[in-house]
C-alpha cells in the first residue's frame, strides 16, 4: 500500500504548494498552520490557486471541489498523529525545525510514519537526531512553485532506511507525478549547491556596481536563454531565504563564494524579501 495520509507542516507558499499538488493527486492531506490567523490564509491561498486552475482548464470544477474536500487546515500538530507522511515546510531556520521534528515525533503515532522536510540546506542527520526514528527522517526538497515544478530532491542521511528512501520515491514519482533526484545529505544538495552561488554573484555585480538588476537579468535571459534572471529569481525564492541558504553553504563549507553579500544582508535586515513583502530587488504591486 502507498502513503494516503500526509500532513504539511507550514501553509506558506511552499507549503500550500505541496499540500495542493497532494490534495489534487487524490491524498488526505492536513496542513498544519501556527495560528487561526495563519491557517485562514493558507486555506485561501490554496483556494485560490486550485480555482485559477479552472479558470485556465487545467481542472474541471469536480477535480478542484474533490481536491478542496481532501484537504484540511488545522492549527497546531495534534491533528497529524494519523499521518503516514509528514512534510516540514517551515521557516528556513533550524532551531525551528529542531523542535519541530522533536515534537512531530511525540505526536505522530505510527512507528513506520516518515517525517520529511523541505529545507533547502539544513543537514537531514540533525534533524533526524531531533528525534527517536532517525532511519525515517528525509529531505524531500520541492521547488517553487511546487504546483508547477516538476523536481523533487530525495535527500537521505547517513542514517536514514533504504525503505524510507524507496516509499517516498514511489510517493513523489508515482502519487504526485515528479521527477526524483538523489542528493548526499551535504548543504545546499545539488541544485541550491550550484544555484545558490550563481544568484551572489549577480547580487555581487549589482552590489559593486558594475550593472544593474535589470540589465544582469535581461543578460542572462537573452544571452543565455534562462526562463529568469538571477535577481528576479532571487526575489521569487526571497532574499530571506536565500540568505539562509547561503549562510548555510558558508558554514558548510566556509568558502567565501557562499557568503552572503553585504547587499543581501541589509535589504533583509530592511524587510526587501521580494515577491513576498512587494519589494526586493524589483518592485512588484
Amino acid at each position: 500500500m502507498g502513503i494516503t495520509r500526509i500532513g504539511v507542516v507550514g501553509g506558506g507558499l511552499m507549503g500550500s504548494g505541496i499540500a495542493e499538488v497532494a490534495a489534487r493527486s487524490g491524498i488526505d492531506v492536513i496542513v498544519s498552520e501556527a495560528t487561526e490567523e495563519f491557517a485562514g490564509a493558507a486555506r485561501a491561498r490554496i483556494e485560490k490557486s486550485v480555482r485559477r486552475g479552472v479558470d485556465k482548464g487545467k481542472l474541471t470544477a469536480e477535480d478542484a471541489d474533490g481536491a478542496l474536500g481532501r484537504l484540511r487546515v488545522v492549527t497546531g500538530i495534534a491533528e497529524l498523529a494519523d499521518r503516514e507522511l509528514v512534510v516540514e515546510a517551515a521557516t528556513e531556520n533550524e532551531q525551528v525545525k529542531l523542535a519541530l521534528f522533536a515534537d512531530l515525533d511525540r505526536t505522530v503515532t505510527d512507528r513506520k510514519a516518515i517525517l520529511a522536510s523541505n529545507t533547502s540546506s539544513i543537514p537531514i542527520a540533525r534533524l533526524g537526531a531531533a528525534t527517536t526514528r532517525p532511519e525515517l527522517v528525509v529531505g524531500m526538497h520541492f521547488f517553487n512553485p511546487a504546483t508547477v515544478q516538476k523536481l523533487v530532491e530525495v535527500i537521505p542521511s547517513q542514517l536514514t532506511a533504504d525503505d524510507t528512501v524507496a516509499r517516498v520515491t514511489d510517493f513523489a514519482t508515482g502519487a504526485l507525478g515528479k521527477t526524483v533526484v538523489r542528493a548526499k545529505d551535504r548543504a545546499g544538495f545539488v541544485v541550491n549547491a550550484l544555484l545558490v552561488p550563481y544568484m551572489l554573484s549577480a547580487i555581487r555585480m549589482v552590489e559593486a556596481g558594475h550593472a544593474s538588476a535589470e540589465d544582469v537579468d535581461t543578460g542572462m535571459v537573452l544571452g543565455c536563454a534562462h526562463p529568469m534572471g538571477p535577481l528576479a529569481l532571487t526575489d521569487l525564492v526571497g532574499l530571506d531565504t536565500t540568505m539562509a541558504v547561503a549562510e548555510s553553504l558558508y558554514v558548510e563549507y566556509a568558502e567565501p563564494t557562499f557568503a552572503p553579500p553585504p547587499l543581501l544582508r541589509r535589504m533583509v535586515e530592511s524587510g526587501l524579501l521580494g515577491r513576498k513583502s512587494g519589494r526586493g530587488f524589483y518592485r512588484y504591486d
